[in-house]
């Protein structure tokens, strides 16, 4: 009987559903793209690791942790900002930007994300730093790994994952930091007093960073990421990717053949068949083979490549951002045409500066005060022994401000003499109550308001109400009904 997983001969299927994963030892590179990559890293992971501990004053009793998620307060801080839950559609805005300058990076320059800014790219490529400083280069670890097990091969394995380990605890104890006093949570961390939760999401992060950027690497950017499969329906003929050139490297070949074919004048291409940019590659990929899934576009194969142009005496560039449209071009002598802004780049760019200016307006412009009403359902009013009509309501105010405000209560739209009743309020200015809030706190009230005697009301009339800040005057509206029937 024949096994599921022979190979089938009329689809070429491969003996093997299932292979294992080869091991890629990529070798360290120089250039311009390998030092724009440590910037970035050096920038990203030094903001990562070292924002929770920048102070920010914003008043007595409130937190002073520029950067802080305060899941016990209902509380976002952002250096000067401060969303509250209410205002979760500020979340929903960078959301919306950071798609939208994904796909503008992909429309200008193919993976950009994926390259320079991935976490995974980021960790991946600081976890490699270490592995080459304990076990060394591309070769020296291919060596490496093959040679027999010592007491010295034991202690730079155990030594190199210690470090990871510690990386991968760094990046787990971070994380936890947003979410609570930095300072104070790793005094509690380090005496054993933290929650709970804390230790258990630093376990977490520590393994799943560790597992992620020291042992599946590639993988996850190949197998695990969605990114690739989507950005290919995004892209198109004019975004710059990383690019073997082929018109100029091809017949490829070694730097002797190469020569002897120039010398007997045949055409020889620039490619001598090296491999350096398949051996700087961290996914592995040969990027003369043209644009393949595993390819990150991390521009590393760029800085190889060059180096050994450099070497040979050759002009730079044999792998470049370009595109293939253009390689064609320059095969057949035609003018390349690099097309930055096209109507994919502008909408996107448009999506970005229109969703950017009104997040700006509902920051520029929002309220530090809010009131909601719910009207009663059961009963929706009731009327008195004298003839008026009472409607009930339940009734937030929220003070966004870091202290304390007094808040007084108005009406509109209801007839002269309505007469309003907050339950708990602090007494009362020129007929109308007013309340206090205490600083980024809410309160909630019961508010009656009865009809004046003598006045015939519509079955449903529109109110307003208001509160005005006694000090400001800053105020607040919200709107309901006033029922008679």
């Amino acid at each position: 009987m024949r096994n599921d997983r022979e190979a089938n001969p009329v689809h070429g299927e491969p003996d093997e559903w299932f292979a294992s994963a080869k091991k890629i030892y990529p070798m360290a590179v120089h250039g311009r793209f390998r030092k724009i990559k440590w910037a970035i890293l050096v920038l990203t992971l030094g903001l990562y690791y070292f924002l929770p501990f920048i102070r920010w004053d914003r008043g007595p009793d409130a937190p002073d942790q520029a950067v802080l998620v305060d899941l016990a307060g209902r509380r976002a801080y952002f250096f000067f900002i401060e969303i509250w839950p209410q205002e979760v559609y500020y979340v929903t805005g960078l959301l919306i930007l950071a798609a939208m300058a994904l796909f503008l990076m992909n429309a200008v320059a193919g993976r950009l994300w994926c390259g320079y800014l991935c976490p995974q790219t980021v960790w991946t490529d600081l976890f490699m730093a270490v592995e080459r400083f304990v076990e060394g280069d591309r070769r020296e670890r291919i060596y490496f790994d093959k040679a027999p097990w010592t007491a010295s091969k034991v202690a730079r394995k155990a030594t190199k994952h210690f470090l990871w380990l510690m990386i991968a605890w760094w990046t787990g104890g971070a994380w936890v930091l947003y979410f609570n006093d930095a300072p104070t949570l790793v005094r509690e961390l380090a005496t054993g007093q933290a929650p709970l939760v804390a230790y258990t999401w630093i376990a977490i992060l520590t393994f799943t960073t560790y597992a992620l950027a020291g042992h599946m690497r590639e993988q996850v950017c190949v197998f695990m990421c969605p990114w690739p499969r989507i950005q290919a329906a995004l892209t198109d003929e004019h975004a710059l990717n990383v690019t073997y050139r082929w018109d100029r490297g091809e017949p490829r070949g070694s730097l002797k053949e190469n020569l002897k074919l120039q010398a007997e004048g045949q055409k020889a291409g620039d490619c001598i068949d090296c491999l350096q940019c398949v051996h700087a590659c961290p996914t592995g990929v040969d990027i003369r083979n043209g644009m393949q899934l595993d390819c990150i576009q991390c521009g590393l194969c760029i800085d190889a490549c060059d180096n050994i142009m450099e070497k040979i005496g050759k002009p730079t560039g044999l792998i470049g951002y370009d595109n293939d449209m253009n390689v064609e071009a320059r095969s057949e002598g035609k003018s390349v045409d690099y097309r930055l802004v096209r109507p994919r780049t502008v909408i996107y760019a448009g999506l970005i500066s229109i969703v950017s200016c009104v997040m700006l307006y509902a920051l520029v412009t929002r309220t530090f005060e809010d009131i909601n009403v719910l009207h009663d359902r059961n009963p929706i009013f009731v009327k008195q022994s004298d003839g008026t009509i009472r409607n009930g309501y339940t009734v937030r105010i929220l003070n966004k401000r870091p202290k304390e405000r007094d808040f007084v209560f108005g009406l509109e739209n209801m007839p002269f003499g309505t007469r309003i009743e907050v339950v708990g309020a602090q007494g009362e200015i020129g007929g109308y109550p007013f309340v206090t809030v205490g600083p980024d706190r809410t309160r909630e009230l019961r508010v009656l308001l009865f009809s004046p005697l003598g006045v015939d009301l519509p079955k449903s009339t529109p109110i307003t109400f208001r509160i005005v800040d006694m000090r400001t005057g800053d105020t607040a509206r919200a709107d309901d009904y006033f029922k008679a029937e």
